[in-house]
């Protein structure tokens, strides 16, 4: 019974906003340039430094700076809210010269009296680093990028110098630290109105109810169906192109691609690849594509039993035919993954073989770890489409079926995504679907970020919970190495021990598409696979 009035709710609520957008677009086509992007599923929140998904980044994106950022469609850093900066011969310094004038946004709880000033960078760090600051706990205190990244151990201080200078004193240096201050945790926030918002008794406001210093501002959202923006007037790079910015929230690929061809979207995540060739013969759309700086995988839980034992898990990987999984699911879209990083990647190791497909060696290493029977388990799959995995449940699927042939029983299990993501990062899975999409160009936010110690026992990014010291050492290492020859050969050995050790098993690098109609003006693909609105025109 509860599940057939959510499942009259869930309707209702897609009807509604079914009939309320292209009512929508009407009223402000008259008046205003509208873009709605047709994306793929509701934000966690309104606050990057906890969230996890290119979901929830594609809406924080919108409204709030970095000090530093990425060039539009490229990986080169460039300044934001700090017009310059300079770092010490040591590299354990960072004076960052803060832009003047830049304007905060309002809504019904806040209106601001000050400009953007060092209090707000402060507060971005010390909100997600001091556990006495009275926002460490707010919305939630897993700040997993923040631990994922080392920042905590990385930074010795920041220190406000004036009203437009901050100071960050490092304990080692740190080679892609300016890179990482260019991702979605370092989003600034308003101190102002967390001050504000604290006294109210609503401090939970800041990250339900957004203010940043971005290009567009929060109208209003209504979970599953819409997310509404205007473009913020007083933007202190100029005001954006597009007057009106839509998020219309359609999980289904297939809804997503009738929704662009009616042109009730200009742009669409995530299409369907059996879609692709309809999409390239229609002539009101454009298919944008290029090599994705990605991973789709397979991780085991290296601390439950029986995949402790690496054994049992170069078993799998041998157990599983990879190719057959890429040619039906990813059709044109994917290639074959060995490396935990992408081909594209500087430092991506050629020489590396991949396990081979051999179920009968499976069956043997099986045997020798104890397991001559197989043995039972489960297997994650994710419940939405992502860059990286076009469609978990069908691989599992196909896993499940090559499993079974070597006596291993495999049941799938799947929840809602934010659930989802958070179980597994609590380590209640044994093996499970996950996957990364590249946040800054550099190897440590693969290497590290998904496979370093801290972030296993931080319960961060790394959900095979790899905890395995000649691999950390060497990851560690490359971080505070500057020169690129170097770190290039720290990384190389660190992927021989990856694949030797086998805490996953590598699925797919996605190459990255968006369908976009033909009316949208310079529309980039981002490397990091956001979808940025900021810079894009509409006919």
């Amino acid at each position: 019974m509860i599940r057939s009035t959510a499942h009259l709710r869930i309707r209702k609520t897609a009807l509604l906003a079914a009939i309320a957008l292209p009512a929508l677009m009407a009223m402000s086509a008259a008046s205003a340039k509208t873009l709605v992007y047709c994306s793929e599923g509701s934000p966690e929140n309104f606050y990057p430094g906890i969230n996890t998904t290119g979901t929830s980044f594609d809406v924080t994106e919108q409204i709030y700076d970095n000090l530093v950022n990425f060039e539009r469609g490229g990986t080169k850093v460039v300044p934001a809210l700090a017009e310059k900066w300079t770092i010490s011969k040591d590299g354990l310094e960072y004076t960052f010269n803060l832009r003047k004038g830049v304007k905060w946004q309002s809504n019904k709880n806040f209106t601001p009296s000050r400009d953007f000033n060092a209090d707000d960078v402060l507060f971005m760090f010390e909100r997600q680093w001091k556990e006495n600051d009275p926002y460490f706990k707010v919305t939630s205190s897993n700040h997993s990028y923040f631990g994922d990244m080392g920042m905590p151990a990385l930074l010795k201080s920041v220190d406000k110098v004036d009203e437009y200078t901050i100071k960050l004193t490092l304990n080692t240096p740190e080679a892609p630290l300016l890179a990482n201050l260019a991702m979605q945790f370092a989003g600034v926030q308003s101190k102002e109105y967390a001050i504000a918002m604290l006294k109210a008794g609503t401090p939970e406001k800041i990250d339900q109810e957004p203010v940043g210093t971005g290009p567009f501002q929060l109208v209003q959202y209504q979970k599953d169906a819409i997310i509404r923006f205007k473009a913020f007037s007083q933007y202190w790079a100029g005001k954006a192109k597009i007057d009106d910015l839509i998020f219309s929230i359609t999980p289904d690929a297939s809804v997503r691609w009738a929704k662009l061809q009616k042109g009730e979207c200009h742009v669409m995540p995530y299409p369907n690849p059996a879609d692709l060739d309809t999409m390239r013969k229609d002539s009101n759309v454009v298919v944008q594509e290029q090599p994705g700086l990605n991973i789709g995988y397979l991780a085991y839980n290296t601390t439950k039993k029986p995949f402790d034992d690496v054994r049992v898990r170069k078993a799998i990987n041998m157990a599983i035919d990879k190719k057959a999984i890429v040619s039906a699911v990813y059709l044109s879209t994917g290639v074959a993954a060995t490396n935990p990083i992408p081909p594209g990647q500087w430092s991506y190791n050629k020489a590396i073989k991949d396990d081979p497909f051999n179920p009968a060696e499976a069956k043997k290493l099986l045997a020798a770890a104890g397991f001559p029977n197989g043995f039972t388990t489960d297997l994650w799959a994710m419940p939405v489409q992502r860059p990286y995995n076009p469609n978990a449940k069908r691989i599992a699927e196909l896993m499940q079926a090559d499993l079974a042939k070597v006596g291993v029983k495999a049941e799938i299990k799947s929840f809602e995504w934010g659930e989802y993501r958070k179980r597994m990062q609590n380590g209640e899975h044994q093996m499970g679907m996950l996957g990364w999409t590249g946040d800054n160009g550099d190897p440590d936010n693969f290497l590290n970020t998904l496979l370093g110690c801290a972030s296993a026992k931080s319960n961060g990014s790394n959900v095979a919970k790899f905890c395995y010291q000649p691999f950390d050492d060497l990851v560690l290492k490359a971080k505070q190495v500057t020169n690129p020859a170097e770190r290039t050969k720290l990384y190389e050995k660190a992927q021989v021990i990856f694949k030797e050790q086998a805490p996953w098993f590598t699925i797919a690098h996605a190459v990255q598409i968006a369908p976009v109609r033909k009316e949208v003006i310079d529309y980039k693909l981002s490397p990091f696979a956001k979808h940025t609105f900021y810079g894009v025109d509409i006919k």
